[in-house]
């Protein structure tokens, strides 16, 4: 179903639903600073293979962690000092970053490089769910395989046969996060998206 909610100031109640769906397994779709997002709880392995399986997308392919701020990401990600102050610049924001993951990460959404994708978007709906909700939230593009994201809240609902709840904020963006990989001590610009790729292009 759609629920329309204030993209600047999400309404309590509103937030309160969404989160008894992510509570109970189920799948939303959520507007972030980018696109819009599919995505479940953390730690519901089923709902992440639902994810999966209503994406048609492939198991070795990753999903973002959707974290509500900079302090709940060292549970997730081993992170240096010097990469603790590129996310302090560059978060919130249109990035996703690789980093190593920690023991806390459940192994189905590790990477065999034992990396994780982390994202704090500049968008208060999501980092508001992530908060209430206490860890954070699985995320993926609401795209199929191969095609463009999808902007209408209304579609994502008719093509995306399984979710349980959108969040409705009206059209979303078309330009998906850049991801840029800080797994290796280095930076790679692994793709080019919404965020500047000027400093770790040098």
């Amino acid at each position: 179903m759609l629920l329309s909610i204030n993209p600047d100031h999400p309404e309590p109640r509103k937030i309160q639903r969404a989160l008894e769906v992510l509570e109970k397994g189920g799948l939303i779709a959520y507007p972030t600073d980018t696109v819009y997002g599919l995505g479940c709880d953390l730690m519901n392995k089923g709902a992440i293979e639902r994810l999966y399986q209503v994406k048609g997308m492939q198991k070795q392919k990753s999903l973002a962690f959707i974290c509500h701020d900079l302090s709940d990401i060292s549970k997730y990600a081993v992170v240096d000092n010097s990469t603790y102050r590129t996310l302090k610049r560059h978060l919130p924001g249109p990035y996703c970053f690789i980093l190593e993951a920690t023991r806390e990460v459940p192994k189905m959404v590790q990477t065999k490089q034992k990396t994780v994708g982390i994202r704090v978007p500049a968008h208060p709906v999501v980092t508001t769910l992530a908060r209430e909700l206490g860890r954070p939230i699985i995320s993926s593009t609401a795209a199929f395989p191969g095609e463009d994201p999808l902007i209408d809240p209304t579609e994502i609902r008719d093509r995306f046969k399984g979710l349980d709840l959108v969040l409705d904020v009206g059209a979303g963006g078309s330009v998906p996060t850049t991801v840029i990989d800080l797994s290796q001590g280095h930076a790679i610009v692994v793709r080019e998206g919404a965020g500047s790729v000027e400093e770790f292009a040098a």
